[in-house]
């Protein structure tokens, strides 16, 4: 308890809900946004290999700070589509969820094309993975920096895709509380204009 608290749970997982403010397809309070990947240790000019792979040696870590109810699945899931191969970073199935969560790497800010890339894989996972009884893959792409403009105009929750950043360097306490707060603000404050735009 003590451990989430100190570094933002609440503050992290309110900032992914309001990425989610309308969605009917991504539950509230699953998400974070950031990540804190600092148990990774990372070096400076990393790829996203090496995150995948860091990762999965930390993967009780990892899971820990994913949150209850993620069980990891595959790593590189291999998708055959039109004769090319695809590679999913790293599929999980969420319990509480009932539903595939494909997770996709990305080392630096987030791109629109992305979000294509998501939905091809959840479209196939969709068609080709879901067992009877469960809910429709969703999607997380983790990235070094946020686009949130973007991520906004695309209205990814709408389908099911979230975007988080991660952080490979745990801030002191004071300035994590400041850039999670400030984060928060301008967070709301989009949403308020959008509200008032509709």
């Amino acid at each position: 308890m003590r451990r989430q608290i100190e570094k933002k749970l609440f503050e992290r997982t309110e900032h992914a809900n309001i990425q989610l403010h309308n969605s009917e397809t991504i539950s509230r309070n699953i998400f974070k946004d950031p990540y804190l990947l600092d148990f990774l240790e990372l070096k400076n000019g990393f790829l996203e290999d090496d995150l995948e792979s860091s990762i999965l040696r930390e993967l009780e870590s990892f899971l820990l700070e994913l949150g209850n109810g993620f069980t990891f699945v595959e790593r590189q899931k291999r998708m055959i589509i039109d004769g090319d191969d695809y590679y999913l970073g790293l599929l999980f199935y969420h319990r509480k969820l009932k539903r595939l969560v494909a997770i996709e790497l990305k080392i630096d800010k987030f791109k629109a094309k992305y979000k294509g890339q998501m939905e091809l894989y959840l479209n196939w996972l969709d068609r080709y993975e879901k067992q009877d009884g469960e809910e429709s893959p969703i999607g997380l792409i983790l990235c070094a920096e946020a686009s949130r403009e973007q991520i906004e105009l695309l209205e990814m929750h709408k389908d099911g895709i979230m975007v988080a950043e991660y952080w490979t360097d745990l801030l002191p306490r004071k300035i994590l509380e400041t850039k999670l707060h400030k984060s928060l603000i301008e967070a709301r404050e989009r949403l308020e204009r959008k509200k008032l735009g509709q």
